[in-house]
């Protein structure tokens, strides 16, 4: 017969294409979605709905975006997504950190340092200002090019006018409540920058130093040594020779016993626990235990001994104890320099200990021979005189032993130079005057959600052993520190009146002004000095300025605050950066929230991990394995970048690389296959032919209506608990099954079965509950894919008036919009009845596959197959007619037994192969359509079907 049935089938068909061409067409989605106005659509939307603040912490505006900014900055997208998706009201302002030390560096480096030192305070600032604009404008783009949903065009940056008076309205108030202080402390100090630095602004890599033991001479003798009066040590140990010059102390522990070891002549006092490895270390093979004399480290406080470099003036160092000091290494007597660390600094402060600092700016030794200064080791700078100091002690007979030894050390994490620690005046914020470090650490472990819940640990340990905070900064762009100083007596003048002139001038001309006006300018004229009465023209403005960390932890203020108008609100019910905030932006936004209203500015605080190569390294230039964002968009598409970052536990560190990418871009295929075959599958279907009731529903039709109705709730959990991961894996499986079970088991039914057909219309039923749940769903994390989905719904859909132009807008699937009618149990019991058909199928399906091998069947319609079932499995399955299973297994007979385990013997089905639909059939049962089965001839006649005359 010539005829050809191949026009009589409802093939699918849909203008969703296969390919996404995602580089080219994501472009074009985002100009419609910028004309459209999309972000603030959504926003009119929701606007009676529960508001959702996820306040954006604000990168630096000094270069293009990176992965990292990718990853997190897509993750703050599906956030703020998936709860306008359900009605939440989320207006995000975007914001960037455009002062401080990283944009001056950049600025820097472009002019050449002697010119930049050249230039007056006001060009510098100038031509940072214009860096940083460039850059916002470059960030914004990479951004925007994401699909991430903001309000772009007004975003928050810290050189604004009103965001640099919110940083004077938090320095107020915790200044005048005594939170703030001007003190000489040691602090991390980077000689490249020339500038204090904050722990926040400290990255630690290894090094090698010269660890050494030296050998003081005692001045006074313990009670019981008097016999090695002269002739008597205490063996020090330190890892920083070039902090020697400023000595002034040694450090015992309290309860640590020490005793004297006699070698070559003399007694050295040491810890008695570490005498053994010591002597061995040293190779003192002569050395004893001096009998009958042992002490405790406070029991030996007082003593004194002669300092290591400045002993011919006659200086001199005192014992005293702590109780850091361990037995773990060294000699468990620690040389200290208060100016030079801070531990010390506390332990030097208990006994009176002064700091002696000969260390200047550069990191050199003042010149001088006292005290205070170099001495031997004038101008050199700290780290080339280490050998210097070494090779020094050694021709004097001091050295007892150098070795070196790696460790960590603290890095500037700008110039990533190794910094010092230097006692200098700066402006402090103290963790205790106040009680800021109390309430501060009741906030996180009582008022703040954190995501993961073990976060908490990790900040909490963080905020309980901080220092003071460091808060000057000696550069020249920023917002400065807004007190002033008598010119006549130094003293600080602060004041509220005071205050509020500095905010009001920032509100009107910016932080500028504070460098370019006069303090008698808008300063009150009878501001005066509290302690010599000098008057308003003899006050000075302070030249440092405000660290960083401290300006983007007042963006609570100057953004949340300040632009409550616009629909934010404090506290934030979300922050969301990396792991590595902890120590940076969450904790100065609690400290600055807490220590000026008593509050936490977030309601719950979310961290990512960072990102690195595929075996797990951290990526750099110098190796090669960066992965830029620009370069996956034009590879793959802005989608497969956001699948990726859904496919991980943002968490934790997370791998990227061209081979993970293929891999996320195969299961992005995946999604979009699967849409595509249900679009096409609809070509012919509106609302109004959904089946009337579940009953109309075929027994695999129930199964996938529950399965879906479960994705639903699964990945509203999962949005719930922000478990992105979850949605991408449950949302994977759902398709997988889809695509490999169902959507292959009701083929024949879709493409043979008259297009009116109850059983056609019942799989199209569920097809379109299955793509409105789908498309939602995935809306927050596949944002251009599904909204090309929902561009490309069912005709008689998308003609609708009522139809929203874009996915976003559409909503979320709620029990009630499934149709038909889920039953009271949802679907459950449908869902348990049919999985011991899919657990039978899976028997079945592998022993197709072994026939196919054999070369007994091509296609597996034309198999029949006997399986054999337990009788409990037999029980379960009797409810169903042979013709479900012929359609699951997609076989063209089956036969169920019972016997001792599911087994399935593969054999020729019997009748004839339809032209039409391929199955195995009885042919010739309608005398108008003799060659096809009985269904297909019905199918002919439905559509009104002619055979050709012979």
């Amino acid at each position: 017969m010539a005829n050809s049935y191949k026009d009589t089938m409802n093939l699918p068909t849909t203008d969703f294409p296969m390919k996404g061409n995602l580089p080219a067409n994501e472009p074009k989605r985002l100009q419609a979605w910028e004309d459209g106005q999309l972000y603030w659509r959504v926003l009119e939307k929701n606007r009676d709905g529960e508001p959702f603040i996820l306040h954006d912490g604000p990168p630096y505006a000094n270069g293009p975006i990176h992965i990292g900014h990718a990853f997190n900055k897509i993750l703050k997208d599906f956030v703020n997504k998936s709860h306008a998706q359900r009605g939440f009201y989320t207006p995000y302002i975007p914001g960037w950190d455009c002062h401080g030390q990283p944009i001056e560096h950049e600025v820097e480096k472009k002019l050449g340092t002697e010119k930049m030192r050249e230039l007056p305070q006001s060009t510098v600032r100038r031509l940072c200002r214009e860096w940083a604009e460039r850059f916002v404008d470059v960030q914004r783009d990479g951004f925007k090019r994401l699909g991430v949903n903001a309000d772009w065009e007004h975003p928050y940056l810290t050189f604004i006018p009103n965001f640099e008076a919110g940083n004077v309205e938090v320095f107020k108030k915790m200044y005048l409540d005594g939170a703030i202080y001007r003190g000489r402390k040691p602090i991390h100090w980077c000689s490249h920058c020339h500038t204090a630095l904050a722990e926040a602004e400290i990255e630690y890599g290894d090094e090698v130093s010269p660890a050494i033991f030296v050998r003081f001479k005692m001045t006074t003798v313990p009670a019981g040594l008097e016999a090695w009066e002269g002739k008597l040590d205490v063996a020090i140990w330190t890892t920083t020779p070039w902090t020697l010059p400023a000595d002034d102390a040694v450090i015992l522990h309290p309860t640590e016993p020490y005793v004297a070891v006699e070698h070559d002549g003399r007694a050295y006092i040491m810890a008695q626990a570490l005498v053994e490895k010591l002597v061995a270390k040293f190779e003192w093979d002569d050395a004893k235990l001096i009998e009958g004399w042992s002490a405790t480290g406070t029991e030996l406080e007082g003593n004194r001994y002669e300092q290591p470099i400045f002993a011919d003036q006659g200086e001199e160092g005192v014992f005293i104890y702590a109780d850091y000091v361990t037995m773990e290494d060294g000699t468990g007597i620690v040389h200290t320099a208060p100016g030079h660390g801070m531990d010390d600094y506390l332990a030097g402060m208990k006994f009176g200990i002064p700091v002696v600092m000969p260390v200047d700016d550069d990191g050199r030794f003042y010149e001088g021979e006292g005290i205070g200064a170099g001495g031997p080791f004038s101008g050199m700078e700290v780290n080339e005189a280490n050998p210097v100091i070494i090779e020094w002690l050694r021709e004097r007979g001091m050295l007892i032993m150098h070795e070196d030894m790696h460790h960590s050390y603290p890095h500037c994490w700008r110039c990533h130079e190794p910094v010092i620690f230097r006692a200098t005046n700066q402006w402090f914020v103290s963790m205790e005057n106040t009680g800021l470090r109390a309430a501060a650490s009741a906030a996180i472990e009582n008022d703040v959600e954190w995501i993961p819940a073990w976060a908490s640990n990790r900040i909490g340990a963080m905020v309980a052993e901080r220092p003071d905070w460091c808060i000057s900064r000696q550069r020249s762009w920023g917002v400065p520190i807004p007190v002033f100083t008598c010119g006549k007596c130094g003293e600080t003048v602060a004041t509220e009146a005071t205050f509020y002139a500095v905010i009001d001038l920032f509100y009107a001309e910016g932080a500028d002004a504070w460098f370019t006006k006069a303090p008698k300018e808008y300063l009150p004229a009878d501001t005066c000095c509290p302690k010599c009465g000098a008057g308003v023209a003899d006050l000075l403005p302070e030249k440092d300025i405000l660290d960083v960390w401290w300006e983007s932890g007042v963006t609570h203020v100057s953004v949340l605050q300040h632009r409550a108008s616009e629909g934010l609100r404090w506290p934030a019910d979300m922050y969301l950066e990396g792991s590595d905030q902890h120590r940076g932006w969450f904790q100065s936004s609690l400290l600055t929230s807490v220590g000026a209203f008593g509050k936490p500015p977030y309601k719950s605080v979310m961290h990512c991990g960072f990102t690195v190569d595929e075996n797990g390294e951290k990526m750099s230039k110098s190796k090669g394995n960066g992965v830029d964002p620009a370069d996956v968009m034009s590879k793959f598409g802005a989608d497969v970048l956001r699948l990726w970052v859904a496919s991980v536990d943002y968490s934790h560190d997370v791998s990227i690389s061209d081979n993970i990418l293929k891999q996320v871009s195969d299961a992005y295929r995946k999604f979009r296959n699967s849409l595509r075959f249900v679009l096409g599958s609809l070509f012919d279907f509106d609302n109004s032919m959904c089946v009337a009731s579940w009953d109309d529903l075929e027994p695999i039709d129930k199964y996938m209506m529950a399965r879906t109705y479960a994705l639903l709730r699964d990945c509203e959990n999962y949005y719930d608990t922000y478990k992105f991961s979850g949605v991408y894996r449950a949302g994977y499986d759902f398709v997988n099954e889809l695509s490999s079970v169902y959507m292959d088991a009701i083929k024949d039914r879709l493409y043979s079965e008259a297009p009116d057909s109850p059983r056609r219309r019942a799989a199209q039923s569920v097809l379109m509950n299955i793509l409105e749940v789908l498309v939602r769903v995935l809306a927050p994390i596949l944002s251009f894919t599904c909204d090309e989905v929902w561009e490309n719904y069912p005709p008689a859909i998308r003609e609708a008036e009522e139809r929203p132009f874009s996915v976003q807008l559409a909503g979320w699937p709620a029990r009630d919009d499934f149709a038909p009618t889920l039953p009271d149990d949802n679907g459950r019991m449908d869902l348990e009845r049919f999985a011991v058909a899919m657990e039978v199928r899976d028997v079945v399906t592998k022993a197709l596959e072994e026939a196919r091998t054999e070369k007994r069947i091509n296609k597996s319609q034309e198999a029949a197959v006997i399986v054999s079932l337990p009788a409990d499995k037999m029980d379960a399955l009797t409810c169903f007619d042979a013709s479900v299973f012929e359609e699951l297994f997609i076989v063209s007979g089956v036969t169920l037994r019972e016997g001792d385990e599911i087994a399935c013997e593969v054999v020729s089905a019997e009748g004839e192969k339809c032209p039409r639909c391929w199955n195995y059939r009885e042919l010739g049962t309608n005398a108008d359509h003799p060659a096809v089965c009985k269904r297909c001839g019905d199918a002919l006649d439905a559509i009104g079907f002619a055979e050709d005359a012979e």
